[in-house]
């Protein structure tokens, strides 16, 4: 499988990165990025092709990953318009729909459809992300198995059946990161708050959310039940949690990847004006 990708930023990087070590030869891997530094650093480091615009080498894949930003993606789409010949696109962009890419790639002619819509996180850098990927109906079995292939390679993968919910995954998994580490912040500043030193606040607080994280994904057993079994009746837990439940916040949190995911909508609209 030749994968050629538009853009080499963080997350092109890590993507090729965890490509490389999954099998996928550095020969079969292409780059077209328009900065000089970074198409050397990416061909340094992994030693891949990298070029600034598409040539017929360039073209000759099978795979065009789509990763530059999302306001950007319009303009680096239109030396690409009409020049595709059944290749799969798969697009990390936040925000932009199938329905606009496909436009954008048409050329003025039938939109483009074979898209894989992705919504990675930023663990991925350190491939330990989770991509969630609608597929258009006009990708078939072998094109949502390429797909898979290459974004599993930085994390876990979640197919939805309804583009729509692409919003829910970047309200949940996209923004997601952001709210754990809120959390550790918090955390830490009340370990601050209760005497500790900067040092010792932040590994309680980092070690705290990683061993529970990982004990959460080993069970089988839901979080409420692992929750229960923290809480002792009359006890220390019992009592954080009961003040957490007096100012809401189970419900503001539930609140607040809601408003996350209107948002995405409302960008996806924005972003995909002509």
């Amino acid at each position: 499988m030749k994968i050629t990708f538009l853009g080499g930023g963080n997350m092109a990087a890590a993507l090729i990165g965890g490509m490389l070590e999954r099998g996928f030869a550095a020969g079969d891997i292409q780059v077209v990025e328009l900065g000089a530094d970074a198409r050397e650093r990416l061909s340094g480091r992994f030693g891949v092709r990298a070029v600034e615009s598409f040539d017929a080498a360039a073209l000759a894949c099978d795979v065009v990953l789509l990763a530059v930003k999302p306001q950007q993606m319009k303009a680096a789409l239109a030396p690409l318009a009409g020049r595709l010949s059944g290749q799969l696109v798969i697009s990390i962009a936040a925000g932009l729909r199938v329905a606009d890419l496909g436009r954008w790639l048409g050329a003025g002619a039938a939109p483009y459809a074979r898209i894989v819509r992705c919504m990675p996180n930023t663990p991925a850098l350190i491939g330990a992300g989770v991509t969630g990927l609608y597929a258009d109906p006009s990708v078939d079995a072998a094109g949502r198995e390429a797909a898979g292939a290459i974004l599993s390679a930085v994390g876990s993968v979640v197919w939805v059946g309804d583009e729509a919910a692409i919003d829910g995954v970047t309200a949940v998994s996209g923004s997601g990161p952001a709210y754990v580490f809120h959390f550790i912040e918090a955390l830490e500043a009340a370990g601050r708050a209760l005497g500790f030193d900067e040092a010792a606040a932040r590994r309680l607080a980092l070690d705290t959310v990683l061993g529970a994280a990982r004990l959460a994904a080993s069970s089988d057993e839901p979080p409420g039940v692992l929750r229960e079994r923290v809480t002792s009746k009359g006890g220390t837990t019992e009592a954080a949690l009961a003040s957490l439940a007096a100012a809401g916040w189970h419900d503001e949190l539930v609140a607040a990847v809601k408003a996350a995911a209107e948002r995405g909508r409302e960008l996806g609209e924005q972003l995909g004006k002509d």
